[in-house]
């Protein structure tokens, strides 16, 4: 081990996924028993999940920390009703975990109560003169948008402690509408919470049978899964410090040691491609975003 290879935290992103709560505990009781040093909670997905409140949240929160992960509590990346405002304002309110900011409501909402936050990843951030003006305005992490390259998240990240999506099935686009509901001949506010059954999102293929995207709710996802295990130079040339995995429905606890043996002890990387591939989701494993490329691209 060399100290510039203990440089990266180990993020575990919020579950886009409706899981049971049973699984969803037992999924962070895992968690933390595992080499993650910081974990981000919450519902950011959709509101009518009612399987974890608020209060559950903290409380989650509260036990993660006792066993030694930094928290961070993360709102909606689509706000829309008053309900999710109260929902949000309760969670900038809470006083004892930094915040990541989902949309311009929870930026409007915590630069109001003038405390620090992290931008989350659907923040728009392309360009080194915005973030400058959200630092000023109090941010003091940022999770960089997925599509970003590595090359141009370093020239835009200023000082600022940087996060990348490293693992798992891409965040690409937020809509009013409820997709899964409307695949199931069903209205968003009577959806029956079909999304409940699919703990890694609905998969859609093209014509020609490719695995292609995912219906989660009202989130689309990239049906591939980014993974960055091999860009240790180049995430280091960026001036990234922290590594977001995004939690999956199986293998997990194998991701997480993945990158700390490969990002934190000079594990081999193309080793470690081989065995995430082979147990990856339909889709497979990219990394053209990283690269400049088209996100769905394998750059070697």
């Amino acid at each position: 081990m060399t100290a510039s290879q203990e440089n990266f935290t180990l993020s575990i992103g919020p579950v886009l996924y409706y899981w049971p709560r049973n699984e969803l505990l037992q999924f962070y009781a895992d968690v933390a028993e595992s080499r993650a040093g910081s974990v981000v909670l919450g519902e950011v997905v959709c509101s009518r999940r009612h399987e974890m409140k608020t209060a559950d949240w903290l409380a989650l929160a509260r036990d993660l920390r006792a066993a030694g992960k930094e928290v961070v509590l993360a709102t909606q990346a689509l706000i829309e009703s008053e309900a999710d405002l109260r929902v949000l304002r309760r969670v900038a309110e809470q006083g004892e975990f930094l915040v990541e900011a989902g949309d311009a409501s929870a930026l409007g909402v915590l630069t109001e109560m003038r405390v620090p936050f992290s931008l989350g990843p659907h923040i728009n951030v392309y360009s080194p003169q915005a973030m400058n003006e959200y630092v000023r305005l109090g941010a003091t992490r940022w999770v960089a948008p997925v599509e970003l390259s590595l090359d141009a998240i370093g020239g835009i990240r200023g000082g600022v402690p940087t996060e990348v999506f490293a693992y798992g099935r891409m965040p690409l686009a937020f809509s009013a509408r409820c997709f899964t509901a409307r695949h199931h001949r069903l209205s968003k506010d009577q959806c029956e919470f079909r999304c409940r059954d699919d703990a890694a999102g609905l998969l859609l293929s093209t014509g020609e049978g490719q695995p292609f995207l995912v219906l989660n709710g009202i989130q689309t996802q990239s049906a591939a899964q980014q993974c960055l295990i091999t860009e240790h130079a180049r995430l280091q040339a960026a001036g990234v410090t922290r590594l977001r995995l995004s939690p999956m429905s199986r293998h997990f606890n194998g991701v997480i040691d993945a990158f700390d043996q490969v990002m934190n002890h000079g594990g081999d990387a193309a080793q470690a491609w081989r065995e995430l591939d082979a147990a990856s989701l339909p889709g497979g494993l990219v990394n053209g975003f990283a690269h400049g490329q088209p996100g769905i691209a394998q750059v070697a």
